[in-house]
């Protein structure tokens, strides 16, 4: 018995050895090679609030291992930033019937203009600003420079 039990831990180290020595001589794995996308990918809209149907659309490039990383985080960001925005919606929707209810009309008022301006900014594009031009006065020293 201890004579097999030698041959096995022999036989072992040995094709641990030509194993090693293979993979030194034919230089290793070279690695997972990048892989182009399939195409088939329908993101998360960015312009608009979540709904289920676009949760329940969105599609992700598939890869040899899975999907896209970056598209499944990308989405996850996205879902997240706007279950976590509906949520604060709906705290203060429940803070204003709540006030309602309580006959506290002013501060219901006040919730619901305060809810509104926080609509606003999303509900319209951003106008950005021409940007501002300073002429700047020549001095004496520079000489003007000639267009060829």
């Amino acid at each position: 018995m201890g004579q097999l039990l030698l041959f096995i831990v022999v036989a072992l180290v040995v094709a641990t050895i030509v194993f090693g020595v293979t993979v030194l001589l034919s230089g290793g794995d070279s690695g997972l090679t990048p892989v182009e996308p399939d195409g088939r990918a329908v993101p998360l809209p960015s312009d608009r609030p979540l709904g289920e149907e676009d949760i329940s659309r969105t599609r992700f490039d598939t890869v040899w291992r899975g999907y896209r990383m970056a598209q499944v985080d990308q989405a996850l960001q996205r879902a997240a930033y706007d279950i976590g925005y509906k949520s604060e919606l709906i705290g203060v929707l429940e803070a204003e019937v709540a006030a309602l209810r309580e006959g506290r009309t002013e501060d219901a008022e006040a919730l619901r203009k305060a809810r509104e301006a926080a609509l606003a900014p999303a509900a319209q594009p951003a106008v950005t600003p021409p940007p501002v031009v300073i002429p700047m006065a020549p001095s004496e020293e520079q000489e003007p420079v000639e267009k060829r």
